[in-house]
C-alpha cells in the first residue's frame, strides 16, 4: 500500500523527517543542487522551482493574470501558492521575506512602510478586507 501524507500527519511521518534532515546535511548550494537532482525528477525541480517565482512575482504586486502570463504557471497554480502564502506554515513568507495579504508589495519596492498612517475610514468604519482571490476576481 503507498504510503500516504494528510494535513494531521505530515510533519510527523518518518519518511519526511528523512527528508528534511537529508536538505539539512547539505553544506552548500552545489550540494542542495546535486541532492535535488538526484532525489526528484526534471518536472519536479521545474513545477517547485515553478510555485517559488510566482510566489516572488505575487510578493511584487503582480495580479494573478500576470503572473500566469510570466510565468507560463496555470491560474490554478497561482491560485493554490497565493493561498500557501495566506494561509500556509509560513515557509514562503519566511523564504521571501514577505507578510501576508499581498502587504509585501510595499516592502519589497521600497514604496512605503506598512507603518505609515493610513487614511480613516468614513463613519470610524473599519476597511473592508479584500483578499487576493476577491481583487482577482474583480477584474
Amino acid at each position: 500500500m503507498k504510503r500516504r501524507f494528510t494535513e494531521e500527519s505530515w510533519r510527523k511521518e518518518p519518511w519526511f523527517k528523512g527528508l528534511v534532515s537529508a536538505f539539512m546535511g547539505c553544506k552548500n548550494e552545489e550540494q542542495i543542487e546535486n541532492f535535488l537532482r538526484d532525489v526528484s525528477t526534471l518536472s519536479e525541480m521545474q513545477a517547485l522551482s515553478e510555485r517559488l517565482e510566482v510566489a516572488r512575482l505575487l510578493g511584487r504586486g503582480l495580479s494573478y493574470r500576470q503572473v500566469a502570463a510570466m510565468t507560463g504557471a496555470s491560474t490554478t497554480t497561482v491560485t493554490r501558492v497565493a493561498h500557501f502564502i495566506e494561509n500556509g506554515e509560513g515557509g514562503y513568507r519566511h523564504v521571501l521575506k514577505v507578510h501576508r495579504h499581498h502587504d509585501m508589495r510595499k516592502k519589497l519596492s521600497g514604496q512605503g512602510n506598512s507603518m505609515e498612517p493610513q487614511p480613516k475610514p468614513k463613519n470610524n468604519q473599519k476597511p473592508a478586507r479584500v483578499s487576493p482571490l476577491q481583487k482577482y476576481l474583480e477584474k
